[in-house]
């Protein structure tokens, strides 16, 4: 339990000196806390610890870690970080706080009629594949600029920005091009969004590279090892 607390901590020191640097304020940013590295007894820990805002890559591990005795009665935001197929949805959005991937106007479809149907207002972010790498889900630039004017024929989802993942090559260079490209991204369509659709959060952002992108104008970052050094 310490030594969760104590990375916790650590981490957050990190995320307050890259807010200092950029002009920004810690509170500006919100820390997700990636728990799929571990079982749901360590995922309560780091809640108890203070990071109430955890979030899963598969649909079936959210599932199960939410149901867990350790879990259940505890105050998490339960947050979708990771591809989330369509035959999936009706078992995600009564769980989750954030939806992060939408990555299709399909897939948006699909948690619009969900949430509709549990009479809810899904918060969902777009997910943008900035770096061109193939194996990475998203819109394509082009794509989303096109989708965007759309989002008025959704009115059970709450877009309220966009999510990418840097190149995989982990050079801190590339990433902050990559998180840049979603900035300027997000304030482009701003100018193309429906009225009442404000795209303000960046979601970007991960152990290795969540200072760049807090640089970058990050307002989620999704940080999982170093919250599980030492741990697992």
């Amino acid at each position: 339990m310490q030594v969760i607390r104590d990375n916790l901590a650590r981490v957050r020191e990190r995320v307050a000196a890259a807010a200092e640097r950029a002009g920004r304020k810690p509170s500006e940013i919100l820390l997700v806390g990636v728990s799929k590295y571990v079982s749901a007894a360590l995922s309560a820990e780091l809640v108890a610890a203070g990071c109430i805002d955890l979030g899963e890559n598969r649909p079936q591990q959210l599932c199960e870690k939410a149901a867990a005795d350790e879990v259940a009665p505890l105050n998490v935001r339960w947050h979708m970080i990771g591809h989330l197929q369509r035959n999936k949805v009706a078992r995600t959005v009564p769980l989750v706080s954030m939806i992060h991937s939408v990555d299709s106007p399909r897939l948006l479809k699909a948690i619009d009629q969900t949430a509709s149907e549990l009479g809810k207002c899904q918060p969902v972010l777009l997910e943008v594949n900035c770096s061109g790498d193939a194996e990475k889900h998203g819109f394509t630039e082009s794509e989303v600029r096109d989708f965007v004017p759309q989002l008025s024929e959704f009115s059970s989802v709450e877009v309220r920005g966009l999510m990418t993942m840097a190149a995989g090559s982990r050079d801190l260079t590339t990433a902050a091009a990559n998180f840049a490209t979603l900035r300027n991204l997000r304030d482009e369509l701003g100018t193309l969004a429906p009225a009442g659709v404000e795209i303000a959060d960046l979601s970007m952002g991960m152990t290795a590279d969540f200072e760049v992108a807090i640089a970058e104008g990050a307002t989620i970052i999704r940080v999982g090892s170093a919250l599980w050094e030492g741990v697992v």
